[in-house]
């Protein structure tokens, strides 16, 4: 389908602005010399400049341009950009006192500047401005920000005498012209020509900027080809040599080598050329000869005559003439040659007034205001066509003027929703609507959307209270009183959208071809209209002329399609508001558009007046074939491919396509004009339901004739149906606002996608702030669509564009055409719902959704995905888990599910379904729901049937999440169910820490573990043996667990080895309890056995424990130590537990007694143990060890002995200490009549202690006494009376020993009387010397050393005696030995 674009109408694209209005940096000044005029002479005007090289791929000014808009004495400029935002782009400049001309804006490029010149009723300006190429030369510009060249107009010296003049009184201004043109001269000058008061023109020529110079001026006369400067200046109606037939209406200006060309269209109707080099005359042509006139004319002075010159190094230089005439307007185009006129062509306008009008070499392009006041733009190629036949541009309407509220609407929401529907009021228009309606109560300044509609809601809902007088009103009232007060604030929006969208100028860029209407506040583009549209929006008189060659090969199928779009047309005519919201309704709630449109239908015919539907009917009859016409219409409309669009390359930075069509302004065309096409197919594709359904009813013989089929129709109906729904979706989301979304949410969105691995895909980027609250379909063109347009357009090997210069027209229709497919709801790719989640945009994907779904069967189980996105974000998780599964069915049949499959480096390969799951399971688990991971994993099983590992992963995952939910026993079983024994043995080994840590130990002991029996008690033992003995309790669980099962020897085992360790490692109080615990549930254990079982192996010591993933051991020098192969095995009875049990109890009791031995009892053996008990005092406790280990007591006598040795010559601290060791001892009851002190009770403990545990040989007697005579204490005759009775000798021995020799003496003497029956009982003699008796015996050789020690101290006179007394007893001794002996004798004998 389709011919050029070239004779195809074209639609205005201005969307509104949703962002606050710009703020324009203020810059004013007054020139000296100047007085302050009225401002109101003169209208608003506008105009633009682009730069040469904005066409050019790699220029710094690429698709930049500058549009102004003058006002009184103000000028506003703006610099605008399609691919970069430009930073300070916007500046108001006041010329205090002195109105600009209208077109008094010049701006003129040289290579290092941009130059404005402006022109004022008073003066002419110069502003230098640094050119932006110099900003950015020989660099790419990849910012998505740069500054504009407004940047630094702050600096300039607006008061320079070099940059502005003074319009001199004589010849001074015209005051009935605004005639103005202005240049730079190849050397740099800055020329003004303008029309003299007197007729004619004059030249002020500015020397340039960078050269000091004077201001010359120059008049431009028909009567002399010699320059004249302006002194001595002669009036010229004195010389009478110009008149006011010369004075110019237009001025243009045409600069050829060193030479500028002055075009002035005159008062009198003739076209003057005007060489400023020569000052001369070239060319006057009476341009009443191209066109027919009247006398009337030609007489009339010509006020509104247009002149526009274009420039072509092909074609040469076009002039285009406006010729004004009372209702009727002429444009003339000729071609000049060197100074001679061709004329190509005369055409001929309606009854409109011309407000601005452009020309190329191939077109004219004219901006009208008809009798109604509405603005018409119109264009024409000059050349081509003959028959003169204008094209259109479908101008961008006004909204409604009143929005009609149905009685079941809140007039408040349908306001709010009408005006800020995007595309309809701009902010600006709001805000000042809002301004007026509070009556200046308050400043509102840049409000953002949403601000602005609290505070537009606000406003009128004050002044509805305020104007409430009465308490009560019937609903009915109240209702009538909101939309009363929303109607009066809408008119006023609505009158300043009007005045901010009335156009001004048309800009036409000659190097693009971009045509721009300019507006007063603000800019629209004008774009080409595709071919459907085209037939649709044309009115009827241009239909019925429409070229049928232009649109089809076929002549006659050609036809078809123009009567066919005729019908449509007669029925959108007749489809009132309320028809048109059935099917909008029908949409909505996801009802079948044929039956709404079979409503709208009966409808239709119901209230037929104007016999449209007979029309319709005999229209019908001139289609020859209407099912192929209807198909040729539907297929032109219908976007969807067979296979998804390539994903985008990376945009080549040689090209600078990194921001091509990437700011704001671009976006907001290119978006809205696919809200335009959608709006208007979706009107089509009704328009065609209806006419199906009136087909359908018709049947086929009234108009298709009998070959026809009814099944062709029920086709095309349910091919138009989808093609409907497509472009309400996309017009949808054209005017759905995206939602600002904050920094966490981001955060985590961005997490769950790196979970999903999509972070990185190009439909994801960082979410950029905008200005303004944009749409969903601008968020998605602006973050994804533009790289996948511009890569496609320019990257591709069969790209058209590559290599040539931008072309605006054929741009924008291409980027639309690759846009929609994007957007086309039943195409493969799917990157628009893909950037709405990532952009966060939930409640939006979810209407998305919503209206898609019911119809659209591609991509249906990554819709279900995202969905479910939606559902986990909001906190619906049964129903996410729903739609995941649902988009299960769907995996390997989507290339969206196919992506996010995709197995990561290293990654076992399982079947799709089953990766599809593992990547859902772990987004679930990340947002932490363990229910619905659980469920899903027990899906996913299902599925594994055949894959061990898969299965192993789902039931490892299943029994992680039960263990985390509390739920033991089914992590139980799932830990049971795993197939592979390693993951099995992780799971044990969580399972057991886990419970531990959660103290739910019943469950871990009471668990079967079938099979597993023995791993469960390696992975306790190594934990207990691993860990800390006070913070965990490993052993016990251990002992509970073999308790349980009956095996009472393995937990006298585990106590055991408890018990041991708590020696070792805990030397604390505490610990010495537990050990004492320990050892004592050992014993209990052993006696459950029967005797002969009742036996443990000694555990081995905690160093040479093997504790598994320990890593080896090493020596000094870095060698493997070598680990010990065979150890020596014991065996422990009960006995040797109840041995330990003691000792672990004595070690309790010394530290209870004393904490600071801690340390060093709880490994102690029990000698160690006897002498730290000794030291402590606690010589019961010593003796009870020593007799449980078969020790002798020599220590605890003489320990105790020491102490009372100290106690002896110790004072009063010594007697208070003591008390304590000895109240920690029994002693025996003694009633004694004086009190007792602590030194005598210790005696009496020794006492009782050598009482009661006698020895062989009275070795702790000898060992007492021993201590105390090293110690040098004399003994105490209780001691002595004691020994003399077990060992008199042995005591005689000691005292010799020590040189005791008078004790001895004694002692000597004493024991003789005893043997000899005198006292022998205290020396333990049963029976003393006698004939009868035992015999008896006397140490001798003790004696004798005595005797000999005595005889050698002669000195002592003392030992002398004793020794005399010593030898007669014995002599006395030895006689009646002798004598009992011969008794004896003779006795026997």
């Amino acid at each position: 389908m389709a011919a050029g674009l070239a004779e195809r109408s074209c639609l205005e694209l201005g969307p509104a602005a949703r962002a606050p209005p710009r703020r324009l940096r203020e810059v004013a000044f007054s020139p000296p010399g100047t007085s302050p005029l009225p401002l109101g002479r003169y209208g608003d005007s506008a105009g633009g400049f682009c730069y040469r090289e904005c066409a050019q791929l790699g220029a710094a000014t690429r698709n930049r341009f500058v549009r102004w808009t003058t006002s009184g004495d103000t000028l506003e400029l703006v610099e605008e950009s399609l691919d970069n935002e430009l930073l300070n782009n916007a500046v108001r400049l006041r010329i205090q006192g002195c109105p600009l001309l209208p077109g008094g804006v010049h701006i003129c490029e040289v290579q290092s500047h941009l130059v404005v010149l402006l022109v004022t009723v008073q003066s002419v300006h110069r502003l230098v401005l640094p050119h932006p190429a110099c900003s950015y030369r020989g660099e790419l510009i990849m910012e998505s920000q740069i500054q504009s060249v407004f940047t630094d107009i702050g600096k300039i010296n607006f008061r320079d005498p070099a940059n502005y003049y003074l319009i001199p009184n004589v010849p001074g201004l015209a005051s009935n012209s605004v005639a103005s043109a202005a240049w730079l001269s190849s050397e740099g000058e800055a020329l003004f020509a303008l029309p003299s008061a007197a007729g004619g023109i004059f030249v002020i020529k500015l020397p340039p900027h960078d050269v000091p110079g004077t201001v010359s001026v120059v008049e431009l006369k028909q009567s002399s080809v010699v320059q004249r400067f302006l002194t001595g200046w002669m009036p010229t109606a004195i010389r009478g040599d110009c008149g006011p037939s010369d004075l110019p209406i237009s001025l243009s200006v045409h600069c050829l080598d060193h030479d500028a060309f002055v075009f002035a269209l005159c008062q009198d109707h003739k076209l003057r050329m005007w060489s400023y080099k020569d000052q001369m005359c070239l060319m006057v042509a009476d341009l009443l000869e191209f066109v027919p006139v009247s006398r009337d004319l030609r007489l009339a002075a010509g006020t509104g005559h247009r002149l526009r010159l274009a420039f072509s190094q092909s074609l040469g230089l076009y002039l285009g003439v406006y010729m004004h005439a009372p209702k009727r307007g002429q444009l003339v185009s000729t071609e000049s040659n060197r100074y001679s006129l061709d004329h190509i062509s005369s055409l001929f306008s309606s009854q409109e007034t011309l407000v601005d009008f452009a020309l190329t070499s191939a077109e004219i392009w004219a901006l009208w205001h008809n009798e109604e006041n509405q603005t018409v733009v119109k264009y024409i190629n000059f050349e081509q066509n003959v028959a003169g036949q204008w094209n259109q541009v479908f101008v961008q309407p006004l909204p409604e003027e009143e929005v009609t509220v149905r009685h079941d609407q809140d007039p408040r929401e349908t306001y709010l929703e009408y005006l800020f529907m995007p595309g309809r009021f701009t902010n600006a228009a709001i805000q000042k609507a809002l301004q007026i309606f509070s009556q200046g109560t308050e400043r509102h300044m840049d409000l953002t959307w949403d601000e602005l509609k609290k505070e537009v809601t606000l406003a009128v809902e004050n002044e509805f209270q305020g104007s409430v007088t009465e308490y009560e009103c019937s609903p009915e009232e109240f209702w009538q009183l909101q939309v009363e007060f929303w109607s009066k604030f809408y008119a006023c929006c609505l009158q300043y959208q009007e005045a901010l969208s009335r156009p001004l100028a048309l800009h036409l860029n000659p190097y693009t071809s971009m045509v721009c209407l300019l507006k007063k506040g603000s800019l629209s583009f004008l774009v080409p209209c595709s071919l459907v549209d085209h037939l649709y929006l044309l009115s009827n008189e241009h239909l019925l002329m429409e070229d049928d060659a232009a649109i089809l090969d076929d002549l006659e199928m050609s036809r078809d399609v123009v009567c066919l779009v005729q019908c449509l047309r007669l029925i959108g005519e007749s489809i009132s508001m309320e028809m048109a919201f059935i099917m909008e309704m029908a949409c909505s709630r996801l009802q079948p558009p044929e039956k709404a449109a079979e409503q709208i239908l009966e409808d239709l015919i119901a209230n037929d007046t104007d016999n449209v539907m007979e029309e319709i009917h005999s229209k019908l009859q001139e289609i020859r074939n209407p099912i192929h016409a209807i198909g040729v219409l539907i297929r032109e409309m219908d976007y969807e491919t067979d296979t998804d669009m390539e994903r985008a390359h990376p945009l080549n930075m040689r090209l600078n396509l990194t921001q091509l069509y990437g700011s704001g302004t671009a976006v907001s065309v290119v978006c809205w004009g696919v809200c335009k096409i959608a709006t208007i197919r979706f009107l089509i594709c009704r328009d065609l339901l209806i006419l199906q359904q009136l087909l359908l009813r018709l049947g086929d013989p009234v108009v298709l004739g009998g070959g026809q089929l009814f099944q062709s129709q029920q086709d095309l109906l349910h091919r138009t149906s989808p093609l409907l729904l497509s472009y309400y979706l996309i017009r949808w989301a054209s005017q759905c606002l995206a939602s600002d979304v904050p920094v966490d949410t981001l955060e985590s969105n961005l997490q769950h996608l790196s979970v999903l691995e999509l972070a990185d895909t190009t439909a994801l980027t960082t979410h950029k702030l905008v200005s303004s609250p944009q749409t969903i379909v601008e968020l998605f063109f602006r973050e994804v669509a533009r790289k996948h347009i511009v890569s496609r357009l320019f990257l591709q090997p069969n790209a058209s564009l590559a290599e040539t210069s931008l072309n605006w027209p054929q741009l924008i229709t291409a980027i639309v055409a690759d846009f929609l497919p994007l957007l086309w709801p039943s195409n493969p790719g799917f990157l628009f719902p893909e950037c709405l989640m990532g952009s966060c945009q939930y409640t939006q994907l979810q209407e998305y959704i919503r209206l898609l779904q019911p119809w659209c069967h591609v991509n249906m189980g990554s819709c279900c995905f995202m969905m479910g996105r939606c559902y986990l974000v909001m906190g619906e998780g049964h129903k996410a888990l729903d739609c995941f599964c649902q988009a299960a069915s769907e995996v390997g049949r989507e290339e969206f599910l196919d992506r996010l499959i995709q197995p990561e480096e290293g990654e076992m390969v399982s079947t799709p379904r089953l990766q599809y799951y593992n990547k859902v399971l772990r987004l679930l688990d990340m947002v932490g729901l363990p229910e619905l991971v659980i469920q899903l994993a027990s899906l996913a099983i299902m599925e594994s049937a055949d894959d061990w590992r898969s299965q192993a992963t789902l039931r490892t995952c299943i029994f992680k999440h039960h263990l985390d939910l509390g739920h033991n026993s089914e992590a139980y079983v799932a830990l049971t169910q795993n197939p592979d024994p390693s993951r099995q043995l992780d799971c044990l080994r969580q399972l057991v820490v886990v419970l531990c840590e959660r103290s739910q130990l019943q469950d871990l002991v009471e668990f079967p573990y079938v099979n597993l029996h023995n791993e469960v008690v390696g992975i306790i033992e190594s934990h207990a043996r691993a860990v800390d003995l006070m913070t965990h309790n490993y052993y016990e669980l251990l002992y509970a667990f073999h308790i349980y099962r009956h095996n009472y020897r393995k937990a006298g085992t585990v106590m055991f080895e408890y018990g041991m360790r708590l020696g070792r490692e805990v030397r604390t109080l505490r610990g010495l309890q537990k050990q004492g615990n320990c050892f004592l549930a050992a014993i209990n254990c052993l006696r459950l056995i029967r005797p002969e079982y009742a036996w443990i192996v000694q555990p081995a010591s905690g160093a040479v424990y093997e504790r598994p993933g320990a890593s080896p051991k090493r020596s000094h020098d870095g060698e493997y130590t070598a680990v010990p192969t065979t150890r020596q095995i014991e065996i422990l009875e009960l006995e040797d537990l109840e041995k330990e049990c003691v000792l672990a109890r004595i070690r309790l009791t010394l530290v209870q007694h004393d904490l600071s031995t801690a340390a060093v009892a709880g490994s102690s053996t029990p000698e160690e143990m006897v002498a730290l008990l000794v030291r402590a005092g606690l010589f019961d406790t010593a003796i009870t060890l020593c007799q449980t280990f078969k020790l002798p007591l020599t220590p605890v006598f003489e320990g105790l002995t020491f102490k009372c040795i100290k106690l002896q010559l110790g004072g009063e601290a010594a007697q208070t200490e003591a008390w304590d060791w000895l109240a920690a001892n029994q002693l025996s009851a003694l009633v004694t009549t004086k009190e007792s002190s602590a030194t005598d009770e210790a005696w009496r403990l020794l006492s009782s202690y050598l009482e009661r545990y006698p020895s062989q040989n009275s070795l702790y007697h000898r060992c007492v006494i021993n201590k105390l005579l090293a110690h040098g204490i004399p003994l105490p005759n209780w001691l002595i009376n004691s020994y003399k009775k077990v060992d008199a000798a042995e005591l005689l021995r000691l005292y010799l020993n020590y040189d005791l020799l008078e004790e001895a003496a004694d002692l000597v003497l004493e024991y003789v009387d005893a043997v000899l029956g005198k006292g022998h009982q205290y020396f333990g003699i049963e029976h003393p010397l006698s004939a009868t008796a035992p015999m008896v015996w006397l140490p001798y050789t003790a004696i004798d050393q005595l005797l000999q020690a005595l005889q050698e101290s002669t000195t002592n006179h003392y030992n002398i005696m004793l020794y005399q007394k010593l030898h007669e007893k014995l002599e006395d001794y030895h006689q009646k030995v002798s004598l009992a002996s011969r008794d004896r004798l003779y006795r026997h004998n």
